[in-house]
């Protein structure tokens, strides 16, 4: 964890050129390590997706637990439920959003033999909250191969040369995405104490490789103050 109490200063802010498209879906249920699936199923529709380094593809996700329903653990066999209030959503500049909303409503596609059929679209800005969340973020090893802090320093290095600045960051747990070459190792990571351009900077920019199966994507969180109290 690294943990700095230096007071911000807030640049000017940025020109949001990169938006979210929010996608009602009609599916029943698809696997848990859903991404590279996905990944291939919207490349087969939209191929210049794979050439735009600032796309990106949200994993889908359900609630932890609902109604009594657990959040099941990442396996091949494990299967989320998803209901009618889920959404996909793909991060794209804001030159390809009305091609997006135009063409993909009415879209069938099939994720390990689950069908998703895509209904209307909406725009979403990207936030300006200050404190940011990515569920998965590719280590390039194993936690043995790349512990918390070794992982830390890099995303640290890395965010520096975007003049991004880690003043409060907390890695989450390791998850194990299966990718086209073998497993991808993440660990989910947030980062508090931004300032408003640093925040859509990152939003826009991800970090790390593997955006088209939802990795280095930011999105806004809850603060992490009541974390460190109660450490």
């Amino acid at each position: 964890m690294f943990w700095n109490e230096d007071d911000t200063t807030e640049d000017t802010g940025s020109q949001e050129d990169v938006v979210d498209i929010l996608f009602a879906i009609d599916c029943k249920r698809i696997p848990v390590d859903h991404a590279y699936l996905l990944s291939n199923a919207l490349q087969s529709v939209m191929p210049w997706i794979a050439q735009e380094p600032l796309a990106g593809i949200h994993s889908i996700h359900v609630a932890g637990s609902q109604n009594g329903w657990e959040r099941p653990e990442h396996g091949p066999e494990s299967l989320l439920m998803v209901s009618r209030r889920t959404k996909l959503t793909i991060r794209v500049p804001r030159t390809h959003a009305d091609a997006l909303l135009a063409s993909l409503p009415g879209t069938q596609l099939e994720i390990a033999g689950n069908p998703i059929t895509l209904g209307v679209g909406k725009t979403r800005t990207l936030s300006t909250e200050t404190t940011i969340f990515a569920r998965y973020v590719a280590t390039g090893g194993t936690p043995e191969e790349i512990p918390e802090a070794a992982f830390l320093e890099t995303a640290a290095q890395t965010l520096a040369k975007m003049n991004i600045k880690i003043r409060k960051a907390l890695c989450g747990k390791s998850l194990t995405l299966q990718g086209p070459d073998g497993p991808i190792h993440t660990r989910s990571l947030m980062l508090s104490g931004l300032t408003k351009d640093e925040s859509i900077r990152l939003q826009q920019l991800g970090l790390g490789p593997h955006r088209l199966m939802g990795c280095g994507i930011f999105i806004p969180h809850k603060g992490i103050d009541p974390v460190k109290k109660d450490a």
